[in-house]
């Protein structure tokens, strides 16, 4: 059983009020805004080795993508995807989003033009919650184009890096691969390291394992070598960590988001070396900033900027905004932003403009989808001119 832990005090309404009286975007035709410079380097070839038993899969036949200009709501950039799970702003304003069983890659636009089909990830497997699972750009993207990749293959987890169009190298492999628990959380740091969520696969004891790197999340250079002296481990004792999200500060504040289904979700804060006490919470067990009940939670995304962070919930059907104070607790009673309205949401991005990209996950085998589903939204905060209300 999932250990029972405090929720540590929570006061009054949240301080970043993302109010839904939400502006749109223009409507004239997209304009970058920077480069976005793809580096095509001929075919891929398979991201993993795929066998009789798992082969790699074709990307079916999900829905083509369409802007969200038919819809009528302004919130909604792209329709017409199927679970589009891993999403990384572009330097030219627009944003990459991965579907998780096709393995495509798609670029959406905030002013709702149609979406473009980029590129599709061979050789993922997609067996149980496995699938094409996180996205990050590289930390230099605008002098190399590199995207990074969390993906499961037939006999692993595995972290991939890419120019679009081109070869997905392996950059940290032999991650533990399961039917469920297959973690997915991927982001880079300010500093240029890796942040790495990771699962226990179904298989608890693997959590606080130091000999394995399920249930953990770890911190690798881009080249996947640990940007730890202890190795590449930088905090364990989770089930399923889904989203990664350190703050912009430097040094930086990092969160992490531990799915369960045998207890309550968390918002964890981390620091190097920490156990989070999964499956077993003992002496030195460092507590959540924030626990939340299955009923709304099923945590699968996050964002952060200075104290303020948001969740992305597929049970839950909403973003939960969460203030922490300097302690590491919660310092305000969380916000609840578009609860029921979209169905249930996964990531959570934030971009330059303080607008958040979130995708849904409703065709996900568990949600009940809408005809245009899946979407991604750009929710703009109210009176926005380009700065960012964090």
């Amino acid at each position: 059983m999932r250990r029972q832990r405090g929720r540590r005090a929570a006061g009054a309404a949240c301080a970043v009020a993302l109010t839904l009286v939400l502006a749109g975007c223009g409507e004239d035709g997209y304009e970058p805004t920077g480069p976005f410079r793809p580096l095509p380097e001929g075919p891929p070839p398979e991201v993993g080795p795929p066998t009789e038993s798992s082969p790699a899969p074709a990307p079916g036949d999900p829905a083509d993508p369409n802007s969200g200009q038919s819809t009528g709501d302004p919130n909604v950039v792209a329709t017409g995807l199927t679970v589009p799970t891993g999403l990384v702003v572009l330097p030219d304003g627009s944003a990459v989003v991965g579907e998780r069983d096709s393995g495509r890659l798609l670029q959406v636009f905030p002013d709702r033009s149609p979406a473009r089909e980029l590129m599709v990830l061979p050789g993922v497997d997609t067996g149980g919650d496995g699938g094409l699972l996180g996205l990050a750009l590289s930390p230099t993207f605008d002098e190399d184009g590199l995207f990074y990749a969390y993906v499961s293959t037939a006999t692993d987890n595995r972290v991939v890096r890419f120019p679009i169009g081109g070869t997905p190298n392996p950059v940290f492999t032999g991650i533990p691969r399961g039917e469920t628990h297959n973690g997915g959380g991927l982001a880079f740091g300010p500093d240029g390291a890796l942040f790495v969520g990771t699962g226990d696969t179904g298989n608890p004891a693997l959590a606080q394992d130091p000999a394995s790197l399920g249930g953990k999340v770890l911190r690798i250079d881009v080249f996947g070598q640990p940007a730890n002296a202890s190795g590449p481990v930088f905090s364990r004792g989770f089930s399923d960590v889904t989203a990664v999200c350190p703050t912009g500060d430097q040094p930086a504040t990092v969160f992490a988001v531990d799915e369960s289904a045998a207890g309550p979700d968390e918002l964890d804060e981390l620091t190097e070396g920490t156990d989070h006490g999964w499956p077993t919470a003992g002496a030195g067990t460092i507590p959540p900033v924030l626990e939340i009940g299955n009923a709304e939670g099923g945590l699968g995304g996050c964002a952060a900027a200075g104290t303020t962070v948001f969740l992305g919930a597929l049970d839950g059907q909403r973003v939960t905004v969460v203030q922490v104070d300097e302690a590491g607790g919660v310092s305000e009673e969380p916000e609840q932003l578009l609860a029921g309205r979209y169905g249930r949401l996964r990531t959570v991005v934030l971009d330059g403009e303080g607008a958040l990209w979130i995708t849904t996950s409703n065709r996900d085998g568990i949600g009940t989808p809408a005809e245009d589903d899946d979407k991604v939204l750009r929710i703009l905060p109210p009176a926005s001119s380009g700065s960012s209300p964090l």
